[in-house]
């Protein structure tokens, strides 16, 4: 092994992770994404980063569901769905979300008209912050995701509207950082990245 080789292994965290049939077993924790999205006047977005965990499970279709499910709620993140995304611009102003792909795969709009184009497949996790917009812009016919919510908070749904903005940006601004992240807990994630910003 060559040096950059060691120093790849060695800064890869790794941590105790128990599935669900009760066996704990060593897991690389993976580094997320970060993306971070400017207000446009329409869209508040948030100071907080989108975070993407490209390729962070292995299960598909309903095991995958069931399993993005038990993992979100052991994290205390849940009133989990299984569905699309939406195919027009919307934000949620009362909470954060996140987004598990577990079959197919799709093209979405991250942080409004201004925002980023990108492509998420099965085994993508997107931790998406209060205000962040976000829409499907096309995607396969099989293409399905678990969403959560942290302390299972009953999300709003707000499009486009000017005449809300001042307002979503006002409750955006009371909503706290959770205590764990939904995909790898309290230790890592957003709890570290969240936490750091300004």
């Amino acid at each position: 092994m060559d040096r950059k080789e060691f120093v790849k292994t060695a800064s890869q965290a790794i941590a105790g992770v128990t599935f669900m049939d009760g066996k704990e077993r060593m897991e690389p924790l993976i580094k997320p994404e970060e993306y971070y999205f400017k207000e446009d006047g329409v869209i508040p977005n948030n100071r907080l980063p989108l975070l993407v965990y490209r390729q962070a499970f292995d299960q598909r279709g309903d095991k995958g569901a069931t399993w993005l499910e038990a993992r979100f709620k052991s994290n205390d993140w849940y009133n989990s769905w299984r569905w699309g995304i939406y195919p027009f611009h919307h934000y949620h102003s009362n909470t954060h979300e996140v987004l598990g792909v577990f079959q197919g795969s799709a093209e979405v709009q991250m942080g409004g008209a201004a925002g980023k184009k990108m492509k998420i497949e099965a085994g993508d996790i997107l931790i998406i912050p209060a205000g962040t917009g976000h829409q499907c812009l096309s995607y396969s016919r099989d293409f399905q995701v678990v969403g959560a919510y942290p302390e299972g908070v009953e999300p709003d749904l707000v499009r486009e509207e000017k005449s809300k903005y001042a307002a979503s940006k006002a409750r955006i601004e009371k909503v706290k950082v959770p205590s764990a992240d939904p995909f790898s807990g309290n230790a890592e994630g957003l709890v570290q990245i969240w936490s750091s910003v300004k």
